[in-house]
């Protein structure tokens, strides 16, 4: 037998973006139900944002031991215990869990049912014997980790996000399939903590950021060791002696590349399994629900947010989705989603940081632009610190209103954050130019980049030639 209850808000997935929908909606008075059948926090506590940042860290730290050096600090190899590392990640998961708990949620207020839901109807959803009726409902089941048709791969034991940071032994040579920014950061970290590691990218790693800046990541990930094999194609996978085989095809040429671990890390796929959105009348394709700019399922009292909406994949959207559902929701404002200002960061070292539009994207939507750049080089907080690979590149219009920027180097999606609220108010560079900023900082960058703007009127002929006039009437 199954029980009926209602609800103002019913959200499916207690990931980031359904939790935040679930937090907001019951501290404003709504009726909430939250199904999550999984553990709560979803892929970002649990596989994605939180445990690989926790093992950057753990990675950038033995390579602060090894590059000692260069500070005139005796350095070396440094001993790395994997099992240890392991347990720094899961601590940090189990840190910040009780935030994402059942518990806190219930105390909010929230009903939280652990069983995985599906629709029964247009407004109805059915989890374990509960049937909720509810007045909106929030699909928010994120994705998982895809996996390409590569013949074998489904005859080999393999890693994705979900199962790599259990490892607690250091992989003796870890193949990664797939050089987007996932792949990219785990490849890094593995490579610092020891491992030989070998990247296969079908086109070009971190092919989606700007070429000019991606160039000097690769360039820091090659020079540390790890292997890049771009522009191939996989032929197969099988099982070697030691543990994987991945065969290529190289400019025609096959070539067998053994390891003793495989990262799979070639893109998402929505969580739609199970959901039964067609009792809902909701349309949907591989990439996920179809939704409008706010957020609205082709069933209007039904949104999907966060990866499962088919659009940005990052935590950051999620929340933000949050926030345009609950405005639709519970207030009838009809907000939409607006990306002018998306940002987003790979936190390979250095970090590689972007908002707003690429340098093609502008000159294809306005034309005339102009592209600033300051390097790290000459930042003299970066030389003090030795980290001077890298630059800031912003561009505007031929008017100077900011619509991108990005930045290559040490700490850059901190610095990026400068460039975010001028891209979202549309401002023009002299804002940024005319700020007082601390020295010395890495953030001048961003002050020298934008001033750049004024470089050729400034000292141009013609401004040399009324300054020598005014000065005749000193």
């Amino acid at each position: 037998m199954t029980n009926e209850i209602t609800a103002d808000i019913c959200v499916i997935g207690g990931g980031s973006g359904g939790l935040s929908v679930a937090a907001g909606a019951s501290q404003m008075g709504a009726d909430v139900v939250l199904l999550e059948s999984g553990k709560m926090g979803g892929d970002c506590l649990n596989y994605g944002c939180v445990p690989s940042k926790a093992m950057i860290a753990a990675a950038h730290a033995a390579h602060a031991v090894r590059s000692a050096g260069r500070f005139g600090i005796g350095s070396g190899e440094p001993s790395v215990d994997f099992g240890k590392v392991h347990d720094h990640v899961h601590g940090v998961i189990g840190a910040i869990a009780p935030h994402d708990s059942v518990e806190r949620f219930e105390g909010m207020g929230v009903r939280v049912i652990q069983e995985r839901g599906r629709f029964v109807g247009p407004n109805k959803v059915q989890a374990g014997d509960t049937v909720i009726a509810a007045k909106r409902i929030v699909i928010s089941t994120g994705s998982r980790a895809g996996v390409p048709p590569i013949p074998g791969l489904d005859e080999v034991p393999f890693l994705t996000n979900e199962t790599v940071f259990d490892k607690q032994a250091a992989p003796d040579h870890l193949i990664v399939i797939g050089g987007g920014p996932i792949g990219s950061e785990l490849a890094q970290a593995h490579r610092r903590l020891g491992c030989k590691v070998t990247i296969l990218e079908m086109f070009s790693v971190l092919g989606k950021d700007d070429p000019e800046l991606t160039e000097v990541v690769k360039n820091r990930m090659k020079s540390e060791g790890i292997v890049m094999r771009e522009g191939i194609k996989i032929i197969r996978v099988e099982r070697a002696d030691n543990g994987i085989a991945v065969i290529i095809e190289d400019d025609g040429r096959e070539e067998r590349i053994e390891g003793s671990d495989l990262l799979v890390s070639a893109g998402r796929v929505p969580n739609l399994d199970g959901l039964d959105l067609e009792a809902a009348g909701i349309e949907y394709d591989k990439r996920g629900v179809t939704v409008d700019a706010r957020l609205r399922t082709t069933n209007r009292k039904v949104f999907a947010i966060g990866d499962v909406a088919g659009g940005f994949q990052f935590t950051h959207v999620a929340g933000y989705h949050a926030g345009i559902v609950i405005r639709n929701a519970l207030f009838r404002w009809p907000a939409k989603v607006d990306y002018s200002a998306l940002s987003w960061v790979t936190y390979t070292d250095p970090e590689l940081a972007h908002v707003g539009m690429t340098e093609a994207q502008a000159r294809e939507k306005h034309g005339d632009i102009r592209v600033l750049r300051h390097a790290f080089a000459e930042n003299d907080r970066a030389q003090a610190e030795r980290e001077t690979d890298g630059m800031a590149k912003i561009i505007t219009t031929a008017k100077g209103v900011i619509v991108g920027a990005s930045i290559v180097g040490p700490h850059a999606g901190e610095l990026l954050q400068s460039w975010i609220l001028p891209i979202q108010k549309k401002m023009k560079i002299g804002a940024v130019a005319g700020l007082i900023i601390p020295y010395p900082t890495l953030g001048e960058v961003n002050k020298r980049a934008a001033g750049s703007y004024y470089t050729p009127k400034l000292f141009s002929e013609k401004t040399k030639k009324i300054v020598r006039f005014l000065l005749r009437f000193a």
